[in-house]
């Protein structure tokens, strides 16, 4: 099947190209100097579209297996495509946690015969506990992982932390660092700052985020390796990474995409959808991590995406689960920031800086319209979980087209 894209916007090389031609054609897009001079199979007005290569998140969550009614590995994939998204990083936290070989192989074989690609990022504690280590080299050598993690949950123990790091670096493996102090977090609900005292509500300062990345930096040094912070949400965080990268550590880091649209403030309603880990900080924060994207601290955004079920989240605040189910939200998400943040630089945020983390590289492509307004709810959405402040409402900015395996996929149907 032969495609013409007519008068397409590519972002590419940190740059937005004057519209063009191009053809859809055996898996590849390429220009075409006279679209008139051939035949095409369908055409496309692209009068209104970008396109980039496809992107990629690094951090998103999974119910299958043991909790399928928050989200399967078919509405995972489902809700990729639709979203944008050719490839994934999945997090381990499912039940049973994913930290053998037999969890491995069993996410990775349901996902061959979906479009997007799945990474999966395999337990470094037995049950993400913190505490004894999985088999972390039979889960490379005999299912070729090289992302390392306890997904959602924290790595505490120094002692394990460095083992860890050192059992890595026997394969160039990467660890997925969701730092946090978690005494220091201990029953806290949302940001420690003005609002959390008006309302009453425990907080988690930002001293918990901030006195973890430095400890772990300083094992880093120590043992050497490679650490991917993820989630990063505090100033001081943003600085500690950036002077880690100043001195030649292997660090790199992301952060979720709604640490830069949400903030503590939102919480004033005590709406469930808004309580997330980390929590939406302050505006000096924000401002941080802003910069950091800029300068290049910050190699990726993220999802996040963390799906649950409507018990769990329609609670009082402060029994009701932490997460956010952030997939289809996250192109209106980018267009809200697209004024100061660029889309070259966003673009370039999910898609060449994750391929870096992940030395990876895939022929997609991911075509949307910033403008198109639609209505992200129970008809449109593809998750299992709905647990989202913009369910129900209207958000623009549309995914329309999705080339992945050779395969053109149109994803607003």
């Amino acid at each position: 099947m032969t495609v013409l894209l007519k008068g397409l916007r590519l972002i590419q090389d940190g740059a937005i190209l004057e519209p063009r031609d191009y053809t859809f054609e055996n898996g590849l897009i390429e220009e075409v100097l006279d679209a008139s001079s051939r035949e095409f199979d369908q055409a496309i007005d692209c009068f209104s579209f970008l396109a980039s290569k496809g992107w990629i998140d690094l951090r998103c969550g999974l119910g299958e297996p043991g909790q399928e009614y928050r989200e399967t590995v078919e509405s995972l994939c489902q809700s990729l495509s639709a979203s944008g998204f050719s490839q994934a990083l999945i997090l381990p936290n499912t039940d049973p946690v994913i930290q053998s070989k037999s969890e491995v192989d069993f996410v990775l074989t349901k996902a061959k015969k979906y479009a997007p690609q799945l990474h999966v990022m395999g337990a470094v504690t037995k049950n993400a506990s913190g505490e004894d280590l999985t088999e972390i080299l039979d889960m490379h050598f005999q299912s070729g992982l090289r992302f390392f993690g306890d997904g959602t949950k924290t790595l505490a123990n120094p002692d394990r932390y460095m083992k860890i790091l050192q059992y890595l670096q026997k394969f160039d493996g990467v660890l997925f660092d969701h730092a946090y102090d978690p005494l220091l977090a201990i029953f806290g609900q949302m940001h420690e700052g003005e609002i959390s005292t008006k309302l009453g509500m425990k907080g988690i300062p930002n001293i918990a985020d901030d006195v973890a990345i430095q400890r772990n930096i300083e094992i880093l040094k120590y043992s050497g390796g490679r650490v991917h912070f993820q989630t990063v949400n505090t100033a001081k965080g943003v600085a500690l990474i950036r002077e880690a990268k100043a001195q030649g550590l292997k660090v790199t880091a992301d952060v979720s995409i709604y640490q830069l649209i949400f903030s503590e403030a939102d919480l004033v309603t005590f709406e469930p959808n808004y309580k997330v880990k980390p929590p939406f900080r302050g505006a000096e924060d924000r401002a941080a991590l802003v910069e950091g994207l800029k300068d290049g601290t910050i190699d990726a955004i993220v999802s996040n995406h963390q799906p649950q079920d409507f018990d769990s989240k329609f609670a009082e605040f402060d029994l009701a689960a932490f997460g956010m189910a952030g997939l289809q939200t996250f192109l209106p998400a980018m267009v809200k920031l697209s004024d100061e943040l660029s889309w070259e630089l966003l673009i370039e945020k999910i898609t060449e800086g994750p391929e870096r983390i992940l030395s990876t590289s895939t022929p997609s492509w991911t075509i949307f319209d910033p403008t198109e307004k639609w209505i992200y709810g129970e008809k449109s959405n593809q998750s299992l979980s709905a647990n989202n402040p913009w369910f129900g409402t209207e958000v623009t900015g549309k995914v329309k087209y999705v080339f992945q395996k050779g395969n053109l996929i149109k994803t607003d149907d």
